[in-house]
């Protein structure tokens, strides 16, 4: 094995590991023990890509040893050119896969699988910024709609033009948060508002939080002790229920302050339970923040930091272009990334992600 690979004996233990979870899986005993069995299927999943990459790079390793063999011994020179001409690919090959297994080995983000409560809110710039956080929501279901992933509207407040001043949404599906990690922090618009008369360009922002959705292992409430709960008549557009039936739902969480409210359905106890949700991941949140200041846990990365006060990204509608600052990304189809066509700016940030974490690693 060359010394492409700095993880060598790592990669060699994990693949001992992924050996002995298939046949403890193999395992009658194993297999009649549900809870055992889901464990172990659990761990061979974690594995499997990583030793499949690793057995893939062992084999490009033994292909390109072979090839370098050849074009040291061979007599013929159109077969030696040949040879030669292999080495180089199978060199791009196996550095390619080196890559790949780094990345594999990174530590997983552990909620990276959870579903998403996303909130918009309309920040610095009057009515336009309320207009464009209303964007900004219309953008994002329109991704979510793109990606088959579900997208529920769970609160909203409008203003008084039909912009929103808040807005909150939960994103539910595999890898949700995964994606849409990296949308926490501050947008910035610059185009001429339809009330501008002048036509001269207007700057306002809006704020994107992206918390994921806390489960039962991650927080603790006492509800009897800790929560406030009122019940009050729903306001707004809705039918003829509204101001009818005590449906709307507020939330205050007494050791930190929070409120949530949801009048989104008819129904009270789907309400609270949405309510609840939005609740637990909004406390979560609060908690991670806090730790990580106790601890001086700052990050290396801007990518990484998804610190909500930081202008991460602007909208310039003249010119049709979507920077993200944190990676100098510059995208001249701003038509295209409102309508959900996010994914290029996702999979760049993911990939600056992947490398600060990668150099970290290879440093330490």
């Amino acid at each position: 094995m060359s010394e492409t690979l700095p993880f060598l004996s790592k990669l060699e233990d994990l693949e001992r590991d992924f050996e002995a979870v298939s046949a403890k899986m193999a395992d009658p005993a194993i297999a009649g023990n549900v809870d055992a069995y889901r464990e172990q299927a659990r761990r061979f999943a974690e594995l499997e890509p990583l030793v499949g990459a690793f057995r893939t790079f062992r084999g490009l390793e033994q292909q390109l040893d072979q090839a370098r063999s050849m074009a040291r011994e061979e007599t013929d020179d159109e077969l030696r050119t040949m040879a030669r001409d292999e080495v180089r690919l199978l060199e791009e090959q196996v550095a390619d896969q080196a890559g790949k297994l780094r990345s594999l080995l990174l530590p997983r983000d552990p909620d990276d699988d959870k579903n998403v409560v996303l909130e918009v809110r309309a920040g610095v710039g009057g009515d336009e910024a309320s207009l464009f956080a209303a964007d900004l929501v219309r953008m994002y279901q329109r991704w979510a709609e793109r990606e088959k992933l579900s997208c529920e509207l769970v609160d909203l407040s409008e203003s008084e033009i039909g912009g929103v001043k808040e807005a909150v949404l939960e994103v539910r599906g595999k890898g949700a948060f995964a994606r849409l990690k990296y949308e926490s922090g501050v947008h910035r618009v610059q185009r001429v508002p339809e009330t501008e008369a002048q036509g001269r360009i207007h700057t306002s922002a809006a704020t994107v939080a992206v918390l994921p959705e806390a489960e039962d292992v991650d927080l603790v409430i006492d509800e009897a002790k800790d929560l406030r709960i009122d019940k009050y008549s729903a306001g707004g557009p809705g039918g003829q229920h509204v101001n009818k039936t005590e449906s709307a739902i507020r939330i205050t969480h007494l050791p930190s302050g929070i409120v949530v409210q949801c009048q989104d359905e008819r129904s009270q106890y789907k309400n609270l339970a949405k309510a609840m949700k939005i609740l637990r991941a909004r406390v979560l949140d609060k908690m991670r923040t806090e730790q990580n200041a106790k601890e001086a846990q700052v990050r290396s990365s801007m990518v990484k930091s998804g610190d909500r006060s930081e202008r991460i990204r602007t909208y310039n509608y003249p010119q049709n272009r979507v920077t993200d600052h944190r990676i100098g990304l510059t995208l001249h189809k701003l038509d295209q990334v409102m309508l959900g066509d996010l994914n290029e700016l996702i999979e760049a940030l993911a990939n600056a992600d992947q490398a600060e974490k990668l150099k970290s690693e290879i440093s330490s």
